[in-house]
């Protein structure tokens, strides 16, 4: 099957939005190594660092080496979400207006016409009814052997874009892992501190903790979002395929009657 036109444009803006991130994280990431602490001291107590709040490439370093993968899923998370508000549409795969068209020309047996259409605008709609005129023999029609192509056809056509969508579920669910999993090993360093120092060490302890603390956060702020979207995305592809299935299916009847009639 030939693959779809407007699946190309999403993938290219995904990829652009991919290294825009990526730059301004590196970006960010520099400036904050070079901005110097700033240390001031307190009239009747000791002169040390006063904390103030922790900027976000703060936050990612605590969070320790949880926070890389977090990062990479967090991305491909927005990229997968913007690319699926572009390319999961009715418009774009169903081609509303062509089918009308393809059905005009099925109307006066014009095949021919039909085929030329589905292959000028070429969308799953469309691919899945050319699939079955590939197989239509006007002279020996066999309304089951046209029946069989479109089936085929559609299981290849609608599984392409859902498995971007699925993707979102995949990332969803492995986010809060990878949070628990840094959560884990911050509580173990923290543990290490206790039994090697004991309980006094606050400072030590506070930046295991913390690391723990952070990284579950995380994982939880990048999956929230990428479960939501998933069935969003989901519930809206299924209402699509639905009328694909009924558009095509109303051809193949048009197509049958005009058949038998002529």
């Amino acid at each position: 099957m030939k693959k779809t036109t407007f699946r190309l444009i999403p993938s290219f803006f995904a990829i652009a939005l991919f290294v825009g991130v990526t730059q301004w994280t590196i970006t960010q990431s520099l400036q904050a190594q070079d901005t110097p602490a700033a240390e001031t001291a307190v009239e009747g107590e000791e002169a040390g660092p006063v904390q103030g709040e922790k900027s976000l490439i703060d936050m990612f370093k605590a969070g320790g080496l949880a926070m890389y993968p977090l990062m990479l899923l967090s991305i491909s998370g927005f990229g997968l979400i913007v690319y699926n508000f572009m390319a999961v549409k009715a418009g774009p795969i169903l081609k509303i207006d062509v089918a009308a068209e393809i059905e005009e020309a099925l109307k006066v047996v014009d095949l021919e016409k039909a085929k030329t259409l589905c292959d000028e605008n070429p969308a799953p709609m469309t691919n899945i009814f050319g699939a079955g005129l590939v197989r239509v023999d006007v002279n020996d029609y066999n309304a089951e052997q046209v029946k069989e192509a479109v089936e085929e056809a559609s299981a290849e056509e609608l599984a392409g874009p859902y498995i971007l969508i699925n993707y979102l579920s995949v990332i969803g669910s492995l986010s809060p892992m990878v949070g628990l999993l840094g959560t884990v090993s911050g509580m173990v360093k923290a543990f290490n501190v206790i039994e090697a120092e004991g309980a006094g060490s606050a400072q030590a302890l506070a930046g295991n903790i913390s690391e723990a603390l952070i990284t579950t956060a995380t994982g939880m702020m990048v999956g929230i979002p990428a479960m939501f979207f998933f069935f969003f995305f989901k519930n809206r592809y299924g209402k699509i395929t639905s009328r694909v299935g009924r558009i095509v299916g109303d051809l193949q009847f048009t197509m049958n009657t005009a058949i038998k009639n002529r």
